[in-house]
């Protein structure tokens, strides 16, 4: 079993303040573009799977590629969310691969593979409250054998405010929180862990 050590909480709390500096600074200059945090993996969500002692798996490229398909472009009010992988799908599949390695579970070469396509990724402020919700269609197939094709969706919730410079940076810190939710679904669904599982050994020959 991995051990994973966590944040402390006044890191935490230094990095949103310093996310909303940061945007309170851009806002006030009109239009901004600002940058998704960092992924951060959900390491109890990472901990239950990795008891289930999955296969290796491999990380098809995330759908859609395109960087100016809808899905991969996020406005928050005025400012536009960028992400620091390129694109949202990009995002999305280092996260994966990112979480998938933190258990020893990821070979780019292993004969079965996850291939994902994000069907809905979304970021609303609201005026009191903000929320997202995030859609993906998983893929996961074994020697060209399908054995998983599942949608699975993940929602947050969060404080918001009528004002710009308080709601753009609460909404710009959800983001990764959004792509957690949505992979603690996917790391939980027992048809999930069954489709990654390792093949069973051959029989002995008598």
């Amino acid at each position: 079993m991995a051990i994973f050590f966590r944040p402390q909480g006044w890191r935490l709390r230094a990095f949103v303040g310093a996310l909303g500096a940061l945007a309170a600074a851009v806002l006030a200059f009109g239009c901004a573009q600002l940058a998704a945090p960092p992924y951060a993996a959900d390491y109890e969500a990472l901990d239950r799977l990795e008891a289930t002692r999955p296969g290796m798996v491999a990380v098809a490229k995330v759908q859609p590629t395109d960087p100016n398909n809808s899905i991969n472009t996020l406005s928050l009010r005025r400012a536009k969310l960028l992400s620091p992988s390129g694109t949202f799908a990009q995002y999305l599949e280092d996260a994966l691969m990112r979480d998938l390695g933190e258990i020893s579970a990821y070979d780019p070469k292993a004969p079965t593979r996850i291939a994902a396509r994000i069907l809905a990724n979304e970021l609303d402020l609201g005026v009191i409250n903000g929320s997202g919700r995030m859609e993906v269609e998983v893929v996961v197939t074994r020697a060209s054998a399908q054995r998983l094709r599942k949608t699975y969706r993940g929602e947050l919730a969060f404080d918001s405010s009528y004002a710009n410079i308080v709601a753009v940076p609460a909404g710009q810190a959800a983001y990764p929180r959004l792509v957690r939710a949505l992979l603690r679904q996917v790391y939980a669904d027992p048809q999930f862990i069954a489709a990654i599982a390792p093949p069973p050994s051959p029989s002995p020959s008598p």
